[in-house]
């Protein structure tokens, strides 16, 4: 099967899911920029229940902008507020310090575009599943794909995400209870080298 994602910033659950529940994976990167969507968004666990983690982009004084053409605004430090958000959120979680040495040199490096920054937090999180992901990239924009291609660009749009996935020990769920489908991360970060084989075993649906 070979399916249609955006890359994004530290993707979801559900998103991951469908990368390795596919033989190959195609990345959108053709489109239109479109605001509150998980191009420059992810969803985590934190004390106080969920936390949305964004970054900051520059806008350009004309219309539509591509989402390769999307610089990120790094007048002050988003990523170290990111890795400070994560380690109140996992500090205590089993895997945290097991993978956090991967993790410091992602937060410490400046990036320019989020394109590219997106594409190096999937590296990142196929390293933490010890996963290589077979993947190819748009030409040009589909509004329309062929039959054989299991369109699951809609999962970007983290709100309207229709998925609801099997429970798993979260860090603070004694106080919040499940919360369902966040990054990737969380996953990784309660489940390690579980994590895989949960995704595995995922069911995917798009509207």
């Amino acid at each position: 099967m070979n399916t249609l994602l955006h890359p994004s910033y530290f993707p979801s659950i559900s998103q991951f899911a469908a990368m390795v529940q596919s033989e190959v994976v195609t990345f959108e990167v053709e489109d239109n920029f479109q605001k509150q969507t998980n191009r420059n968004r992810t969803y985590i666990y934190s004390p106080n229940g969920i936390q949305m983690l964004n970054i900051p982009i520059k806008h350009a004084n004309k219309g539509h902008q591509k989402t390769k053409d999307i610089s990120i605004e790094n007048d002050f430090d988003w990523q170290k507020q990111h890795f400070k958000s994560l380690e109140a959120g996992y500090r205590s979680s089993p895997f945290f310090e097991f993978f956090e040495d991967d993790f410091m040199p992602f937060f410490e490096k400046k990036h320019h575009f989020l394109m590219d920054l997106n594409f190096e937090t999937i590296a990142l999180v196929e390293k933490c599943l010890r996963y290589s992901l077979e993947f190819k990239k748009t030409n040009e924009y589909f509004h329309e794909v062929a039959n054989d291609i299991f369109d699951a660009r809609s999962l970007v749009n983290g709100k309207k995400d229709p998925n609801v996935f099997e429970t798993y020990t979260q860090v603070f769920d004694d106080k919040h209870g499940f919360i369902n489908n966040l990054s990737v991360l969380d996953l990784i970060f309660n489940e390690g080298k579980f994590a895989l084989d949960y995704l595995k075993n995922q069911k995917i649906i798009v509207k």
